[in-house]
């Protein structure tokens, strides 16, 4: 709790290092909403989080709905779906360098295309979503897939009797059961790739440029590289407050759907 309420406390100074510390009120505050680079981290992080978490959600639920079926060597499969999750992300970053590399890579071996993934503004930003697609969408896929192997058969047998159509029995049985679950898997991933650093730290820097520069990133870069102690702390709080709106707002949602 105290370098919670330290840190916080440096967001209303001006910290130079080897001087007294100014209080300046809410300047940091009000400097971040003027400054561009502010701007451009909440817009990549923005995007990756719309674009990254969407394609996971509905990637982990068509994996789950596969995998709640009966399949050759289903316990097997599941295994190596899961795989991803056990890499840390800052090994991973390093991992797909050598696969996204433009000369050496391992796409540009197989397949022959020169895709410039991490020299390129938007490639550098799809393959960083990418990366985080593939790190992640297992563990969406592993608590639907808990999710619907809870539903009871007897619903399903029941409404046999009414529709055989899958789609239906998806849209009327099995999407409003798994609701709840849906709900807290976009608040988990949400909450966690709003904050996102490693990945992009270790696979591109935030580069090229600013491009793939995330607001935890900038922070980061603010507080550690540029010793801005006291706008650091700022960005940290406006990000943290951003976050616990979305995730309250979400867990609003949750309550609904129980009641």
């Amino acid at each position: 709790m105290f370098p919670l309420l330290y840190s916080l406390r440096l967001g209303f100074f001006r910290v130079n290092v080897g001087q007294q510390d100014v209080f300046i009120g809410l300047a940091n505050y009000a400097r971040a909403f003027k400054d561009p680079n502010v701007w451009n981290a909440a817009r990549v992080t923005l995007t990756f989080v719309l674009i990254g978490v969407t394609i996971q959600l509905i990637l982990g639920l068509l994996f789950a709905l596969l995998f709640n079926r009966a399949l050759p060597a289903r316990g097997v499969l599941r295994t190596i779906m899961t795989l991803p999750l056990f890499a840390t992300p800052i090994g991973i970053g390093y991992m797909f360098i050598t696969i996204f590399h433009e000369e050496g890579g391992f796409i540009r071996a197989s397949l022959g295309a020169k895709i410039p993934w991490l020299s390129n503004p938007d490639w550098a930003l799809v393959s960083v979503i990418l990366v985080d697609i593939w790190n992640w969408t297992p563990f969406v896929f592993i608590v639907l897939l808990a999710a619907l192997q809870s539903i009871p058969e007897e619903y399903y047998e029941a409404a046999r009797l009414e529709s055989s159509s899958q789609w239906e029995l998806f849209r009327y049985i099995t999407l409003p059961i798994l609701q709840p679950s849906i709900i807290l898997v976009l608040v988990l991933r949400m909450s966690e790739a709003f904050k996102v650093f490693d990945i992009p730290f270790s696979l591109t820097s935030g580069g090229p440029g600013i491009a793939t520069e995330t607001f935890s990133m900038l922070t980061f870069n603010t507080y550690r590289r540029f010793f801005d102690f006291g706008y650091g702390s700022a960005l940290a709080y406006l990000l943290l407050i951003a976050v616990a709106i979305i995730v309250t707002s979400f867990f609003g949602r949750i309550r609904q759907a129980y009641t």
